[in-house]
């Protein structure tokens, strides 16, 4: 029904930049909340930013004043401008979105996952 996929990983240096963004397509007929997660192997997948409809935003500690989240409701994207990134930062990255769909049903969706690595 909902399909998120995930662009702009990669490898970078420390400092440097990245954006990522996810593209939400299918029987859409608005999307509430989206998110950015990550996850290291092993690890519990963690928040990393949100962002409502309206454009109100919540950062996860780690990240305020280095990343900033996005969101484009006519092309149902979300974006993730990540700066002065650090090789704590390096995780393969979600996207997730409250979606309610054509037929009025809500469904969380996630995307397949990005890796981004930051070298030292």
């Amino acid at each position: 029904q909902v399909q998120l996929v995930e662009s702009g990983g990669g490898l970078v240096q420390a400092g440097g930049s990245l954006r990522l963004s996810c593209a939400a397509s299918g029987k859409i007929f608005l999307i509430n909340t989206m998110a950015w997660y990550r996850q290291a192997p092993g690890k519990q997948r963690d928040l990393v930013a949100t962002i409502t409809r309206d454009g109100d935003t919540h950062y996860a500690d780690t990240v305020k004043g280095r990343f900033t989240i996005s969101r484009d409701n006519a092309k149902n994207t979300v974006y993730l401008h990540m700066n002065n990134l650090k090789p704590d930062d390096t995780d393969v990255y979600y996207c997730n979105a409250d979606v309610v769909t054509s037929t009025l049903h809500k469904v969380d969706s996630w995307g397949q996952g990005t890796q981004v690595t930051v070298s030292s």
